[in-house]
């Protein structure tokens, strides 16, 4: 007798059972490698109202004869603890509630202890590794991590939001993005959001709603020239003007140039395999790339011609703001009479566009910090080999990119 009571007195010391609770059974399964633990409390105890808080409020009624929730691992043994779970009747408010157990939130089946250790790991394994390590189905692990991540995001301070960076990121393969808004000054992502349609910019205004936040705050918006971003920041935003990605702007550039090769390279020999001495800038080349650009650059092929127009515009952005109009028009025609198609097209694109890629002078907004926290997803996404759902993503990029820390604690 006295060696089972040592027993249940190792368990109630490793469990931190505090009274009126203790350790009343355990039950070994060496067959399916399960411990059960069984905890009670003494006739006439009193626990807290868990609605108003009162102490020393007597049990009214038992809610669940046998209430389970699955703990850390005691040794090789997965663990679950077991207890008839008590309603009290308040005498202070008169609510009768289910008592809250201080091991676990409410209506949860896990421990404190256990989701903790479950939310360290998936900070570092993909969650399909983690399921594998704790036993457990990966649906019921995604289900604390959304948990968690939900609470910490709801803890964002964003009453001092005032500029916003906005671009879409893959989830998958194919065709299905999320959209996320970063706060350019925190360098926080604020909201993500399934699609990149206009939608999604009603969706963000609804969240900042909800937190407070009015629409009339967001002053300076950074996005690609997606009409359905401009329209959605137009018509949900009224006091955002709109500052474009200067690193967008280059890319349409690039592609407008490797479109020249691609159709130029069939005629001549020497542009094959050349696509990345023109897309590089030329301090990133390789001596043998360099050599390559120095030996066709000067020449009168059309990419040479594209490649020069290119770097017209990248001298762009280091000119002083009170020139940059100047600069960006003489740019414009020059490229205009080009004669070559994909050049033109993008300048006239540019064009258009004008007015929001002269505002980059007085802001100095990009979305290259959102790059680099779609590089962090990305290579999120690739070591977990993929997340089940949406949902799922949403959560790890809200995790991963602003480091949240993600604590299981009551």
């Amino acid at each position: 007798m006295k060696d089972f009571q040592k027993e249940l007195n190792v368990f109630q010391e490793a469990l931190h059972i505090e009274q009126p609770w203790y350790v009343s059974s355990h039950l070994l399964d060496r067959e399916h490698e399960i411990l059960h633990i069984y905890l009670d409390f003494p006739r006439g105890s009193k626990f807290m109202c868990s609605h108003c808080g009162a102490h020393h409020q007597p049990v009214h009624d038992i809610v669940d004869e046998n209430r389970t929730w699955r703990h850390l691992d005691f040794w090789e043994y997965k663990t679950y603890l077991h207890a008839r779970l008590p309603r009290t009747k308040c005498k202070q408010c008169g609510k009768t509630r289910t008592v809250q157990v201080e091991w676990s939130r409410p209506n949860n089946h896990f421990t404190w202890k256990f989701e903790s250790y479950v939310l360290s790991l998936m900070k570092e394994m993909p969650v399909a590794a983690v399921a594998r390590e704790v036993r457990e189905h990966d649906t019921r692990l995604w289900r604390i991590f959304h948990y968690y991540v939900h609470r910490a995001m709801q803890e964002l301070d964003l009453s001092t939001v005032r500029r916003i960076a906005i671009d879409e990121t893959s989830v998958r393969r194919g065709h299905d993005y999320i959209t996320l808004f970063v706060d350019v000054d925190t360098k926080k992502v604020l909201f993500a959001t399934e699609g990149k349609d206009s939608s999604v910019l009603s969706q963000f205004k609804q969240h900042l709603e909800d937190k407070g936040i009015p629409a009339s705050q967001i002053e300076e918006c950074c996005c690609d020239m997606s009409p359905a971003f401009i329209n959605g920041i137009e018509s949900t935003f009224p006091n955002a003007k709109i500052t474009y990605d200067k690193f967008h702007v280059m890319k349409m550039v690039n592609e407008a140039v490797d479109t020249v090769r691609r159709a130029e390279q069939k005629e001549v020999d020497d542009l094959k395999k050349t696509r990345y001495i023109w897309l590089k800038n030329e301090q990133n080349l390789t001596a043998k790339q360099r050599e390559q650009l120095i030996k066709l650059k000067d020449t009168n092929l059309k990419t040479a011609r594209a490649y020069k127009i290119k770097l017209a515009l990248q001298d762009f952005w280091t000119y002083p703001a009170i020139l940059a109009d100047l600069y960006f028009n003489d740019w414009y025609s020059w490229a205009i009479r080009s004669q070559l198609d994909p050049i033109k097209e993008v300048a006239r694109s540019l064009k258009r566009h004008q007015e929001g890629i002269l505002r980059w002078f007085q802001t100095k907004i990009t979305n290259g910090l959102l790059e680099g926290i779609n590089s962090l997803v990305q290579a999120s996404k690739r070591k977990a080999r993929g997340y089940r759902t949406t949902k799922n993503f949403i959560s790890m990029v809200y995790a991963t990119a602003n480091k949240l820390d993600v604590v299981a604690q009551p």
